[in-house]
């Protein structure tokens, strides 16, 4: 059965082909990654605000109509939401929501930053209007554990911009109606560090799909680049397994 990882805001494809995709297709996963519109190499960028949360719902139908079975759907951040939204429309065999974006949106997440960090949410406002973004920003946002120089630098040069419309729609305005959403199984996890989706807001989602959250220590938000990672890769696969899939 296929994977598809949807990945989160700012990023694209290339965040789970460093180490997802290598290590879950040498366990025998048919593993994918889509880049949603203007993110990554698909177009869009020229018009990447006119984008909302239904286009990228849209990006991930047509990746799905495109694998040779309904897949497993793994969602990071933004791409946690984008699943969900997904998933008011159309089934899929299971679900994995990685330091998702809870139903409730982005409202605990920015409140959040602007008590405990308001450089960083000034940061991120400034990253969402086209400026780029700094390492020493990179590291506090998304990482809890120091990474590499040379590591930061070469993920600092492809990170982009997010739609404003995407992010206003992720806030209040295109939320998901958990009575809509299908109740495929579900893997709810989180990190212990997460600057951006605390494990409180990862516990919302849980809470949301009747489930339990499962949180890493030690970890930041990015849970598939930060040190760690493949425990985080390990898990996904040994709950995979245990759904029979």
């Amino acid at each position: 059965m296929p994977l598809l990882f949807v990945h989160g805001a700012y990023a694209g494809a290339w965040c789970w082909e460093e180490y997802f995709l290598p290590w879950f297709a040498q366990r025998g996963w048919a593993a994918y990654a889509v880049s949603l519109g203007g993110h990554g190499n698909s177009p869009g960028r020229d018009n990447l605000d006119h984008l909302s949360i239904d286009h990228y719902v849209a990006d991930v139908a047509e990746a799905v109509a495109l694998l040779p079975a309904p897949p497993i759907l793994i969602g990071h951040s933004m791409g946690g939401m984008v699943i969900q939204k997904y998933l008011e429309r159309t089934a899929a065999p299971a679900v994995v929501l990685m330091a998702s974006v809870p139903p409730q949106g982005l409202i605990y997440s920015a409140l959040g930053l602007l008590f405990t960090a308001p450089q960083l949410l000034a940061d991120l406002s400034r990253i969402m209007g086209g400026g780029e973004p700094s390492a020493d920003s990179l590291q506090q946002i998304l990482f809890h554990r120091p990474i590499a120089v040379e590591k930061l630098r070469r993920y600092w040069k492809r990170f982009q911009p997010e739609s404003l419309r995407a992010i206003w729609g992720m806030t209040c305005y295109s939320l998901p109606d958990t009575s809509r959403v299908y109740r495929a199984p579900m893997l709810v996890l989180g990190a212990q560090h997460d600057r951006l989706i605390s494990p409180g807001q990862v516990q919302m989602t849980a809470d949301a799909y009747g489930t339990h959250p499962e949180i890493f220590l030690n970890m930041g938000h990015a849970m598939m680049l930060e040190h760690g990672w493949e425990t985080v890769a390990a898990r996904i696969d040994e709950w995979l397994v245990a759904q029979g899939l």
